[in-house]
């Protein structure tokens, strides 16, 4: 049997991140990568940043904290023609110097560091004095945030001073992270994903199948006789934030894109 370093290597999460393609695409153009810059995509799972980075002709590293992850990703830049500098490591210890990036990316990655302000300070410490941050990151309420209260009834407690990784998703909140971490806001704008499906079962299944977090858990769900109750909630859920729209299922996701730059380049 396969083990990986964390949960998310455990499900399908390259069929999430290939729906998820539009959100990095908006944070590359919201960061305005040119060629030559200097990109860092934090957590970048299987590259879908750092793969746009590159092909903007950017010298472009990934950091993550799954192999496995990291593998698909290198396949994925070599399959494309492409050089990247892929490397494992956590978001509240990257391993890069100081300054050392002109631009750093996040894509629904840094929201879900171990620690919120560690992981802000890394974003500030790497990033040049003139460089830029653009990060991506779900807004609390919405889908998939949700669907974690779902979950919540089945799956293990977060660790113990958790904060909802939605927090990155909220304006105010963020600002006030990044801002403590020497980071000055510059945009933060809302976008919106539409996925659709042949129906509710299928957006469901998906849910499901690519939460590494809960895939992990099913052995002991079934054996426990609440797996497939955990899933009828899901649909259940599913269901309700839907909407049908002809022959086609279709969810709606909001996240929040934000831009900072390092506070004392804002003031020079």
């Amino acid at each position: 049997m396969r083990t990986f370093a964390t949960t998310w290597g455990v499900g399908d999460y390259p069929a999430m991140a290939r729906l998820l393609m539009p959100a990095a695409e908006a944070v590359v153009a919201a960061a305005g990568v040119r060629p030559d810059d200097r990109v860092l995509d934090v957590a970048t799972g299987t590259g879908n940043a750092a793969v746009l980075a590159a092909r903007c002709g950017a010298r472009t590293t990934g950091v993550d904290l799954e192999p496995a992850l990291l593998a698909l990703a290198g396949r994925r830049a070599t399959d494309a023609g492409l050089t990247v500098d892929w490397r494992l490591g956590d978001a509240i210890r990257l391993p890069l110097p100081d300054d050392s990036a002109d631009v750093v990316l996040s894509v629904f990655g840094v929201m879900y560091a171990s620690d919120h302000d560690v992981a802000a300070r890394e974003l500030s410490r790497v990033c040049a004095p003139a460089g830029r941050v653009a990060l991506a990151a779900w807004t609390p309420g919405d889908l998939l945030p949700a669907m974690g209260q779902v979950f919540g009834g089945f799956l293990p407690p977060p660790p113990p001073g958790s904060v909802p990784p939605s927090r990155w998703g909220d304006r105010k909140s963020a600002g006030r992270l990044l801002e403590a971490a020497g980071l000055h806001v510059v945009s933060t704008d809302a976008h919106r994903l539409h996925l659709t499906f042949p129906d509710g079962d299928a957006a469901t299944s998906l849910l499901i199948e690519t939460a590494g977090h809960v895939v992990a858990e099913r052995d002991r769900l079934v054996a426990q006789g609440r797996w497939e109750v955990m899933c009828a909630a899901l649909r259940s859920f599913v269901g309700e934030r839907g909407v049908t729209d002809g022959d086609l299922f279709r969810l709606e996701l909001e996240y929040l894109v934000m831009t900072a730059r390092p506070a004392l380049a804002t003031t020079a």
